[in-house]
């Protein structure tokens, strides 16, 4: 039997653990990052929200090395058998399932320092997606995301402040009003759910590339 590509371009993968039979994680794969995992052997995924090809555990080191790779009966589902080296989920734990509905708690805990192994910038989006999610009320964060307009006022106001920063104090001033700009983009991010990843490919597609030309051709 083969995958049915037919029926989407993307089609669920679930990763197990080989030995333990623990479902760590639910992710998707296109037809090329299929073709990646049998021809290297470790888990390849298509990353909606990068928008790109990821080899689990490019950044953080935790691989999934593929013991065995079943199709389910519709041929549209994948499961794979995996070696997790170290942990599956972002946030330092085993498995991305740790939250008990029945229970209201989580049921795994952390085992993983997750800032020895991600940027802080990373760490700090996946932080602003967790905060659409929960009910706090005296978090920040989750009031600029159910306040547009407060949300990119304060990001014209932290970039106004940035420049003066830049243009008449010192550098401690222009770290801090920086930090400011950087943590608002990074929940205007979060509120589209546009990864960081991408603003860095963006950023990687420029290389090379004149700044001038770059914005003649956006002129064109």
């Amino acid at each position: 039997m083969q995958v049915d590509w037919s029926k989407h371009e993307l089609l669920p993968a679930i990763a197990q653990d080989a030995s333990s039979g623990d479902v760590l994680m639910l992710a998707y794969i296109n037809k090329e990052a299929y073709e990646l995992c049998l021809s290297t052997g470790y888990a390849h995924y298509f990353s909606r929200s990068k928008q790109r090809i990821w080899k689990k555990g490019e950044e953080s080191g935790h691989t999934q090395k593929i013991e065995d790779l079943l199709i389910d009966c519709d041929a549209d589902t994948i499961l794979l058998k995996v070696e997790q080296k170290g942990v599956a989920c972002h946030t330092g734990r085993k498995s991305c399932f740790f939250t008990s509905v029945k229970e209201g708690k989580e049921v795994i805990a952390k085992e993983v320092d997750i800032q020895e192994k991600y940027s802080i910038v990373d760490i700090l989006y996946h932080t602003v997606l967790e905060r659409k999610n929960d009910n706090s009320k005296k978090s920040w964060t989750k009031k600029l995301l159910n306040d547009k307009e407060l949300l990119i006022s304060k990001i014209k106001e932290e970039a106004d402040e940035l420049c003066v920063a830049i243009d008449c104090e010192d550098d401690a001033q222009v770290i801090y009003e920086a930090a400011d700009l950087l943590y608002h983009s990074l929940v205007g991010l979060g509120l589209r759910e546009v990864s960081p990843d991408r603003v860095k490919q963006e950023l990687k597609r420029r290389f090379g590339v004149s700044g001038i030309e770059e914005k003649e051709k956006r002129v064109k």
